[in-house]
């Protein structure tokens, strides 16, 4: 079992910056896809970006140019730096990581992210 715990969250101000955090409870070598994913007031959650153990990576066009994601296995974190952030982006973000030998999916508990118009 793996716990994640997302920190970083917080109220900005339209065109701001926010960088998500999202510590593992232990190694994510064996973790071969980490993510993150949002979920809006009365909307269906939604992927952001995520980063496969080989270092690919993929973005929801919505946040392409201005979101990143990275990883640290040393650290066993993954981060999603945002910025230009926009009212849209407003939402419960959750960490989500996928191990594939055997397959186990784990999430976080989401930390919230407004940002104010």
């Amino acid at each position: 079992q793996v716990q994640l715990v997302e920190s970083g969250g917080g109220l900005v101000q339209d065109g701001g910056s926010l960088r998500l955090s999202c510590a593992a409870s232990r190694n994510i070598v064996s973790i071969r896809t980490m993510g993150w994913y949002r979920q809006a007031p009365g909307k269906q959650r939604e992927s952001v970006a995520f980063i496969t153990y080989s270092g690919i990576i993929v973005y929801r066009d919505s946040v392409k140019g201005r979101f990143t994601i990275s990883r640290d296995t040393a650290k066993n974190t993954v981060y999603l730096q945002m910025n230009s952030l926009k009212a849209e982006d407003t939402g419960v973000y959750y960490c989500n990581g996928v191990q594939t030998s055997p397959y186990r999916e784990y999430w976080g508990q989401g930390t919230q992210v407004t940002v104010s118009s």
